[in-house]
């Protein structure tokens, strides 16, 4: 029999005993590890600002949605949602070419720190169609995925070296802002609105201080869902607080709007700021 204290009977060290480190009482040193453990990878990989973009993660291919819509014909049920898919498509496509363009910009810098690198949430849709786009650019790319309990899905498009999964959602929405020297925003739901106006408070307030392009792309949505015009009227914001973004349907627009803000604002001060 082993004596007391020996291997055998050892119990582990702290930071090798998971059942403590699943345990509530563990849960500041969890999220100090989505805090140090990002910042790990970002340093080791140098990259140091980001052009965010978000949106909804259920928006598909123009590919994909017209395979959907011929299904929906086929089987009789379901044209509508997959005529709306179509259409909503554009979307999907606009973000890819946005992304695609932004990294083959940022490439050109001719500096030997990766500058501006595109950054997800991680996820199809939207999210995916980023990811695409710079991967199609050759340049790495950045994913943030939180973990939920919807089905699994692959975004085979991140960079494998700088694709995060987070449990705590503050903590990815820290790193979205952190590095972020650009934010563009496409048509999505709770989750993307939660984002936009957290991000709209922080230059609001100032807690941000950087000047940083904010782009919403796709102004029939964005004017739909959101009346800022009716914030303005009934006094719950200011009429200038109504410049903190800018909005559009062209991803050219977008482009000349966010590298003529990284030029001017950022292109000398890589790192994050807050």
């Amino acid at each position: 029999m082993d004596k007391a204290g020996s291997p055998a009977h050892r119990r582990p060290k702290a930071y090798q005993d998971n059942r403590f480190l699943e345990s509530k009482d563990a849960r500041a040193l969890r999220i100090l590890a989505e805090y140090l453990e990002p910042l790990y990878r970002f340093q080791r990989h140098n990259v140091q600002d980001t052009i965010v973009f978000m949106g909804s993660a259920r928006l598909r291919s123009e590919e994909a949605a017209r395979a959907a819509l011929a299904e929906a014909e086929r089987v009789g049920h379901g044209t509508d949602a997959a005529e709306m898919a179509l259409r909503l498509s554009v979307y999907y496509e606009a973000a890819r070419e946005l992304a695609r363009r932004l990294t083959l910009w940022s490439k050109k810098l001719d500096r030997e720190e990766r500058r501006f690198v595109v950054c997800t949430g991680g996820g199809p849709g939207i999210m995916e169609a980023a990811n695409r786009g710079a991967s199609e650019a050759k340049g790495i790319n950045v994913g943030l995925t939180i973990s939920i309990p919807d089905e699994e899905f692959d975004n085979p498009y991140i960079s494998r070296e700088l694709h995060f999964y987070f449990h705590y959602f503050f903590m990815r929405k820290f790193w979205f802002v952190y590095l972020a020297k650009a934010v563009v925003l496409f048509p999505g739901g709770y989750g993307t609105l939660d984002e936009l106006f957290e991000l709209l408070t922080l230059v609001q307030t100032r807690k941000t201080r950087k000047r940083m392009p904010i782009v919403l792309f796709g102004t029939e949505y964005w004017d739909e869902v959101i009346d800022f015009d009716a914030l303005v009227k009934y006094g719950t914001v200011g009429p200038r607080d109504l410049d903190l973004f800018h909005r559009t349907d062209s991803v050219e627009e977008a482009y000349n709007i966010i590298t003529k803000g990284l030029t001017e604002n950022a292109l000398g001060s890589p790192g994050p700021t807050l």
